[in-house]
C-alpha cells in the first residue's frame, strides 16, 4: 500500500510540474499538439500506477520526452509561420459581411446548428448583423458585429469616465499580504488605522480586505463559527 501511495504522489507532482511548465496559454486553451500530448501523458502516467512491476522510470522518462518535444515544437512554431500553420492550423472565416462561407463550414465540419448555437451564446440572433465570424485554431468562435451593431463606448458618446484602479488583496483570511501593501504605497500603520475605524483590533478578524490606489477599500469580517 505504501508503494502505491508513493508512486501516486511521484506521478502526480511530475504531471503537475510538467503541465505548469507548459505555461498559462497551454492551460487556458489546447492546440492539436497539446491535445495529443495530454492524451499520451494520461495513458503513460497510469501504467506505473496500475502495474507495480513496471519501474517508475519507465513511466516518467516517456513523459519527460513528450514534454521536451512539445517545448521544441512550441519554440519552432513561434519562429516559423508555416510550421505554426501546419501544427496548429489557421483561423477560418465562417461569416464574412453577413454571408456564411459554406466552403469553410464544410472544411471545418462546422454545422449550421453549431454556428447558430455559438452566435446565440454571444447574444447574436441575426446573422446579417455579423461582419466577421472567425473560427480560431483552438475551436472558439469570435464574432465581430458591424460597427452599427456594436455597443457605443463612453468615448464615442463624449462621456468622461474616471479611471478605475485595480483592487489588491491586503488581508486574505486573516493573513496580511505585505507585498500588496508595499505595491500600493501603504504600511501597517495605515492598515491598523483602517481596522480600528471598522471596530477591529487584529487582521485575524478579517476574512477579506482589498484596497486600491484611489483609496477605496472593501472589508469583510470573518464570520464567527457557531
Amino acid at each position: 500500500m505504501a508503494i502505491i501511495i508513493i508512486r501516486t504522489i511521484i506521478v502526480y507532482f511530475s504531471l503537475l510540474i510538467t503541465m505548469r511548465l507548459l505555461g498559462k496559454r497551454q492551460l487556458g486553451e489546447m492546440e492539436l499538439s497539446e491535445f495529443v500530448l495530454a492524451a499520451l501523458i494520461a495513458d503513460l502516467a497510469s501504467l506505473p500506477l496500475q502495474d507495480l512491476g513496471i519501474p517508475m522510470i519507465n513511466g516518467l522518462v516517456p513523459i519527460m520526452v513528450l514534454f521536451c518535444c512539445e517545448l521544441l515544437i512550441a519554440g519552432v512554431c513561434m519562429k516559423n509561420i508555416r510550421l505554426r500553420a501546419f501544427f496548429s492550423g489557421k483561423p477560418s472565416l465562417l461569416i464574412v459581411r453577413g454571408k456564411i462561407c459554406q466552403g469553410e463550414m464544410h472544411r471545418n465540419r462546422f454545422t449550421p446548428d453549431e454556428l447558430m448555437q455559438e452566435l446565440r451564446n454571444q447574444g447574436i440572433l441575426d446573422i446579417s448583423s455579423v461582419e466577421y465570424a472567425v473560427l480560431e485554431t483552438d475551436g472558439k468562435l469570435n464574432v465581430v458585429p458591424f460597427a452599427a451593431q456594436r455597443p457605443a463606448t463612453a468615448e464615442q458618446l463624449g462621456i468622461n469616465v474616471p479611471d478605475e484602479s485595480y483592487p489588491f488583496i491586503v488581508i486574505n483570511n486573516g493573513r496580511v499580504l505585505q507585498g500588496n501593501l508595499k505595491h500600493l504605497g501603504l504600511d501597517m500603520n495605515w492598515l491598523n488605522k483602517q481596522l480600528s475605524q471598522n471596530g477591529l483590533s487584529s487582521p485575524d478578524q478579517v476574512f477579506l480586505m482589498t484596497a486600491d490606489k484611489m483609496g477605496r477599500i472593501y472589508l469583510a469580517e470573518r464570520e464567527v463559527k457557531k
